[in-house]
């Protein structure tokens, strides 16, 4: 079975739930992987290399140099999960099919870092592939992000940033 919705038919949609720091990105995305049967959950955070969680710690902000690696960890995860989707899937044999979700935490902010998570490599074969992908956006208004992020007690972001 492919999930519908989409211009081509992919066997697997990858949801990433994005917005600016604190505004619950990992709560909302994390929730909607269990509403949508235990898909796979990735929160981007987790693949920051410990150089960028430490600058961010420390309230320096982030370059695009520190980013685009960062971004590339997140898509190659991405496509991990959702090959190993489809490899499950089709163990099972296509009486037990089913639409197929990974859902993402990921600030992907910037229109760049949304086509490469969506898009990835441009020199990628297209057969290659499995999962189109829609992004969520959660809008908190500033004094709520500024309310949320003080209260925070176990993130490597700084509320400065």
């Amino acid at each position: 079975m492919r999930v519908g919705d989409s211009a081509v038919a992919y066997p697997v949609r990858a949801v990433v739930v994005m917005g600016p720091s604190g505004c619950g990105k990992s709560s909302v995305g994390s929730a909607l992987a269990r509403a949508l049967g235990n898909a796979p959950f990735i929160d981007a955070d987790s693949l920051h290399s410990q150089e960028s969680r430490d600058k961010m710690a420390g309230g320096v902000p982030l370059t695009d140099g520190d980013r685009w690696p960062w971004l590339g960890r997140v898509r190659q995860r991405i496509e991990a999960e959702a090959r190993a989707l489809v490899d499950a899937q089709s163990a099972r044999g296509p009486a037990d099919a089913q639409p197929l979700y990974i859902v993402c935490a990921c600030s992907a902010l910037k229109r760049s870092y949304r086509e490469l998570l969506a898009r990835g490599d441009a020199l990628a074969a297209v057969a290659d592939v499995l999962h189109d992908t829609l992004f969520v956006y959660l809008a908190v208004d500033r004094q709520e992000l500024a309310r949320r992020l003080g209260a925070r007690q176990s993130h490597f972001m700084s509320p400065q940033l």
